[in-house]
């Protein structure tokens, strides 16, 4: 009876990770929506790697500090290169990644569509 529980409990908590968009800020509806798609699908993809690469980050930093003799400088930024964020693609992110669009903000501010 408990494993049916733990099994429901780990599958809604997967899919709420894997299917949570945090809400974009466009004003149009097909931007919004494609930016929430765009932002979802990228976020399925960068979840795992994310988890990956600090899983694996967290271990060579721990076994640069046993084969190094305890050199804690290095563990150190092993660890600060593979564990800091960001955790999670945001729209704003996204953008900051892409660049801005002036002619996209400018259209927006007049009430014009692109």
């Amino acid at each position: 009876m408990l494993r049916p529980i733990k099994l429901f409990t780990a599958a809604s908590i997967l899919s709420t990770l894997y299917l949570w968009c945090p809400p974009a800020h466009a004003e149009d509806a097909i931007e919004t929506a494609g930016v929430a798609v765009g932002v979802t699908v990228g976020n399925m993809w960068f979840l795992p790697s994310k988890a990956i690469a600090m899983s694996m980050g967290a271990l060579s930093g721990a076994l640069s500090y046993v084969l190094t003799g305890g050199n804690a400088e290095l563990t150190k930024q092993i660890w600060q290169d593979t564990l800091q964020g960001p955790y999670v693609i945001t729209p704003s992110l996204a953008r900051t990644s892409i660049g801005e669009r002036p002619e996209l903000l400018e259209s927006n501010k007049n009430g014009m569509q692109p």
